[in-house]
């Protein structure tokens, strides 16, 4: 797809052919959603597609992890009129903070950090990230906000793959993505049929 055309019709997911795939090795995710956001549409019906199962919740706060989590999580509580909390790997807040380790989608051990001040008892946060592969890094995030008293109101990314960090997370807390059921098999096995579009792709498969 062209990156600024608009389809006609505009289904659930339409947005989600414009991410790139990774043409960079192994140390990298295997594709970047990135190209998405500079696509004013594809945002603004990705953000209205999350919010779809929340519309009737009762939300008070929208917490972003770090750090692509940030620009989803920021454009979802200025649509609701919400504040943003902004969840950080360790090192980056200068102020007095409560920490939770995980491991990440790579197999790396990190920490997340929330300011201690930000989540009062009963506060009805929504917490999202733009991708959840393995779930470690939002199950981290869901310690930090119940640890604090916090309740998760829903989870939100544009896929949660069924992995069985990701499928834990959608057994035990409402949540949305943006993948047509139809598409999700080949969210699963990491590679999209929307890929052959690409040049670099195109190369590969030639070679």
């Amino acid at each position: 797809m062209d990156l600024w055309s608009v389809p006609n019709t505009r289904d659930k997911g339409w947005y989600l052919s414009l991410m790139a795939p990774n043409d960079r090795g192994p140390n990298y995710a295997w594709l970047d959603p990135s190209r998405l956001y500079c696509h004013q549409q594809a945002l603004q019906d990705c953000i209205e597609d999350l919010l779809q199962p929340f519309q009737n919740d009762l939300i008070d706060l929208v917490a972003g992890i770090d750090a692509m989590g940030f620009i989803l999580g920021a454009a979802i509580a200025n649509h609701l009129g919400k504040g943003f909390l902004a969840i950080r790997k360790s090192g980056h807040l200068c102020v007095e903070t409560h920490s939770q380790p995980y491991i990440d989608y790579s197999g790396r051990e990190k920490v997340l950090e929330v300011r201690t001040d930000a989540i009062k008892p009963g506060l009805r946060i929504l917490l999202v990230d733009q991708w959840i592969e393995t779930g470690g890094t939002m199950q981290a995030a869901i310690k930090l906000v119940e640890q604090e008293g916090g309740v998760v109101a829903g989870v939100a990314a544009i896929c949660i793959e069924e992995s069985e960090g990701g499928l834990q997370v959608k057994n035990q807390y409402k949540w949305s993505d943006c993948i047509p059921e139809h598409l999700r098999i080949q969210f699963n096995s990491h590679y999209l049929e929307s890929f052959n579009a690409f040049p670099s792709q195109q190369e590969n498969h030639e070679e």
